[in-house]
C-alpha cells in the first residue's frame, strides 16, 4: 500500500498531558478517510501535526514517503480547513483569492473563480458578512484551489444546516473524483461519513483504535443479538468488541471470521454507525492487530 500519511509512534504532549501518544498508522493515497473519536480524543492534534502546525513531542510523521521536516515544499502539497473555517472577516472573497494566489505556487485561480460562480457565492462581500454555509463553501474552494495532494478537514460540517452540508460535501466529492487527492476528514456526523468515506480511523484517549478499509471492517464485524441468558453459549474465544444488555436482550458486536454461534442468536451486518459507536464506548477494544481478547462475561 502506498501511503499518503505515515505516523510512527507519534505523540504530542501539552505540559503533563498527552493529547496523542503511540500513534502508528499508514493512510493510503487516493482515499477519503474518516477520522472519528470522542471530544478530546486527539483528532485535531493529529490533523495539526499533519498540517505542520504543531511539532511532535515524540515519534515521526511522513507525507508521501518524505519526513515532514525534510523538505520545505512538503507542506505545499497539504491544504487544511479548520473547524471554524477561519477567514479574514474584513477581506472580500476577491481579496481572499488574491491572497491565496500570492501565497501558493500551485494556485488554480480560473478554477476557483469558476467554482465560486457556479455556487453563486458573492465575491465583493466581506467574509464576515457571509452565512455559515457560504463561509464553509468559500473556505473549501480556497483549500481546493491550492491543488493539494492531501486535504485535511477538521469538522467542516459541524455548524452547517442539512442543505449547506450537502452542498459542501458535493463540492468535495466532485473535486476528489477529478483529482484523486487524499482527504482526511474529521466529523461526528457518521451518516455523512458513510456516504463519502472509504477508510476509517478511530482515535480514543489519544491512541489509534481502528484503521482500515470500511468495506472490509463492515464485512468482518457482525452484530449478534439474542437472549441475555444465552451469553454463556457464545464461543469463549469470540473476539468481542462490545456487548450491551437491554432488559432480557443482549447485543454483541464481534469479529466473527471463523466463528459460529448457536441457534439462540441472530447474526446481522453492522452499520458504520454501530461499528464506530461500539468501539468508541470501549476504549480498550481494538481492530488493529494484537492479542485475541476474551469475551466479557459480565453484562454491561
Amino acid at each position: 500500500m502506498s501511503s499518503a500519511v505515515e505516523a510512527i509512534d507519534l505523540g504530542r504532549r501539552y505540559r503533563r498531558t498527552w493529547a496523542l501518544r503511540g500513534c502508528s498508522l499508514a493512510l493510503p493515497k487516493g482515499r477519503v478517510i474518516a477520522l472519528v473519536g470522542p471530544n478530546g480524543a486527539g483528532k485535531s492534534t493529529l490533523l495539526n501535526l499533519t498540517a505542520g502546525l504543531l511539532r511532535p513531542s515524540e515519534g515521526g510523521l511522513r507525507l508521501f514517503g518524505e519526513p515532514l521536516s525534510a523538505r520545505p515544499d512538503t507542506l505545499a502539497q497539504v491544504a487544511y480547513m479548520a473547524q471554524d473555517t477561519a477567514l479574514y472577516p474584513t477581506f472580500t472573497v476577491t481579496d481572499l483569492l488574491t491572497f491565496g494566489r500570492r501565497l501558493n505556487p500551485g494556485w488554480d485561480d480560473p478554477w476557483a473563480r469558476d467554482r465560486l460562480a457556479r455556487l453563486r457565492l458573492p465575491t465583493d462581500v466581506p467574509a464576515g458578512r457571509l452565512s455559515g454555509g457560504q463561509r464553509a463553501q468559500v473556505a473549501l474552494v480556497l483549500a481546493l484551489a491550492k491543488r493539494p495532494r492531501l486535504l485535511l478537514l477538521d469538522e467542516p460540517l459541524a455548524s452547517l444546516d442539512p442543505v449547506a452540508r450537502h452542498d459542501v460535501m458535493a463540492l468535495l466529492m466532485e473535486t476528489v473524483a477529478q483529482s484523486g487527492m487524499t482527504v482526511l476528514l474529521s466529523s461526528h456526523i457518521i451518516s455523512d461519513l458513510a456516504e463519502t468515506c472509504d477508510w476509517l480511523v478511530a482515535i480514543n484517549q489519544g491512541r489509534v483504535q481502528v484503521s482500515g478499509d470500511i468495506d472490509e471492517l463492515l464485512e468482518t464485524h457482525k452484530l449478534i443479538v439474542g437472549p441475555r441468558e444465552a451469553l454463556d453459549t457464545l464461543p469463549e474465544r469470540l473476539p468481542v468488541v462490545a456487548q450491551t444488555v437491554n432488559g432480557r436482550q443482549a447485543s454483541v458486536l464481534a469479529r466473527v471470521s471463523g466463528h459460529t454461534v448457536g441457534p439462540a442468536w441472530t447474526v446481522r451486518d453492522a452499520s458504520l454507525d454501530e461499528l464506530v459507536l461500539n468501539y468508541l464506548r470501549r476504549p480498550e477494544s481494538s481492530a488493529l492487530p494484537g492479542p485475541t481478547r476474551q469475551r466479557e462475561r459480565s453484562a454491561s
